[in-house]
C-alpha cells in the first residue's frame, strides 16, 4: 500500500511539471520561442493599392519576426473563406482579413472566432465582428472627394459615379458619402452610377459609354478608386474632353499622383496603407501576446490635390 501512495504521489508530480512544461512551450511560443504566424488574405494582388497594403504588412512582420502566409483572393468572397478555413487547418497564431465583401466574407471572420484564432480586419469591413479593426472610413473619403467637386462646380453641374466592386464595404460606405454631399448641393445632379470593380480597363470601356451617351453633359466623375479614376481620365483624353470634366479618385496610388502632377488627374484621396498594413500586424501581435490593442483603429484620410501632391509624391 505505501508503494502504490509513493507511485501515485510521484506521477502527480510529474503530471505537475510535464503540464508546466506544457504552458511554458506555450507562452514561449508566443514570446519568442518560435516566430508567432499570421495568416494574410488580401481581396486581389492586382489592385496598386492592395500591393501597397501587404507591402506594409511584410515590412512590419519582418521587423517583429513575424512569419506570414499571405493569400490573395482574387475578388472572391468564397475563395477567401477557404483560405481562412486553412489557416484554421494550419494552426495560425492570427489571421488578417482584406475583406471582399461585407456579407460574403462574413463567414471567414465567424469561422476563425469559433476556432479561437484572433481575426483582424483590416481596410474593409464585415457584417460579423472580427477581433479588431483597422482602416478608414469610407464615408469620410467620398464626402472629400465630392466636396471637392463641388467646391470646383460652384455647386452646379452633373456628376458621374464611377462604383466600386458591388458588395464591399468601401464601395457601400463610398456611394453613401458621395449621396450625402451631392443632397446638401441641389445643384448637382448625378447623371448616372455603375460599376467598374475597382478596374482601370473597366472604367476606360464605361467611360467611353458614358462620353457616348451624355457626350458634353458631363462636368464631373466621381471614382470610388484610383485606378478607375485613371480609366475615366484615359478615356476623357481620347476624347478631347479632359480639360473641360473634373475627375477625382480615392487611394492615392503613384499613377494618380504623377497625374495629379502633370495636370491630368484634379485630385484624389490619401489613404494611409502603409499605416492600416502595419497596425494591422501590430494589432495582431498584440492580441496574440495578451496585450492591450485598440479594438478599432480609424486612420483618417486627406485631400490631395496639385497643390499639395509634393506631400504625397516619392
Amino acid at each position: 500500500m505505501k508503494n502504490l501512495v509513493k507511485w501515485m504521489i510521484v506521477g502527480i508530480v510529474v503530471s505537475g511539471l510535464v503540464a508546466g512544461c506544457d504552458r511554458r512551450g506555450t507562452e514561449e511560443s508566443a514570446e519568442g520561442g518560435r516566430p508567432l504566424v499570421i495568416g494574410v488574405s488580401l481581396l486581389n494582388l492586382s489592385n496598386e493599392y492592395i500591393v501597397m497594403l501587404n507591402e506594409a504588412i511584410e515590412s512590419r512582420a519582418e521587423e517583429l519576426g513575424v512569419k506570414l502566409i499571405v493569400n490573395d483572393a482574387q475578388r472572391s468572397a468564397d475563395r477567401q473563406v477557404r483560405q481562412v478555413e486553412n489557416f484554421i487547418l494550419q494552426k495560425v497564431d492570427a489571421i488578417i482579413l482584406n475583406p471582399c465583401e461585407r456579407e460574403a466574407s462574413s463567414p471567414a471572420v465567424d469561422r476563425a472566432k469559433e476556432a479561437g484564432i484572433p481575426i483582424i480586419n483590416v481596410n474593409s469591413e464585415t457584417r460579423s465582428e472580427p477581433t479588431g479593426f483597422v482602416g478608414s472610413s469610407d464615408i469620410e473619403s467620398a464626402r472629400l472627394a465630392m466636396d471637392y467637386i463641388a467646391r470646383r462646380l460652384d455647386g452646379q453641374g452633373r456628376v458621374l459615379m464611377m462604383q466600386g466592386f458591388l458588395g464591399q464595404t468601401a464601395q457601400i460606405q463610398r456611394d453613401q458619402g458621395a449621396r450625402e454631399v451631392l443632397q446638401e448641393h441641389p445643384g448637382l445632379q448625378l447623371l448616372a452610377d455603375q460599376t467598374a470593380e475597382w478596374d482601370r480597363a473597366k472604367a476606360i470601356t464605361l467611360m467611353e459609354n458614358w462620353i457616348q451617351s451624355f457626350g458634353d453633359r458631363i462636368d464631373a466623375v466621381f471614382a470610388q478608386n484610383d485606378e478607375m479614376a485613371m480609366g475615366a481620365v484615359i478615356a476623357l483624353e481620347q476624347a478631347n474632353m479632359k480639360d473641360r470634366v473634373v475627375v477625382v479618385g480615392v487611394d492615392a496610388i503613384a499613377d494618380a499622383l504623377q497625374a495629379i502632377k502633370a495636370g491630368r488627374l484634379d485630385a484624389t484621396v490619401f489613404q494611409d496603407a502603409q499605416a492600416q498594413g502595419r497596425r494591422a500586424v501590430e494589432t495582431a501581435v498584440n492580441i496574440v501576446r495578451d496585450q492591450p490593442f485598440e479594438k478599432n483603429v480609424l486612420i483618417p484620410f486627406r485631400l490631395v490635390t496639385r497643390e499639395n501632391v509634393d506631400q504625397y509624391a516619392h
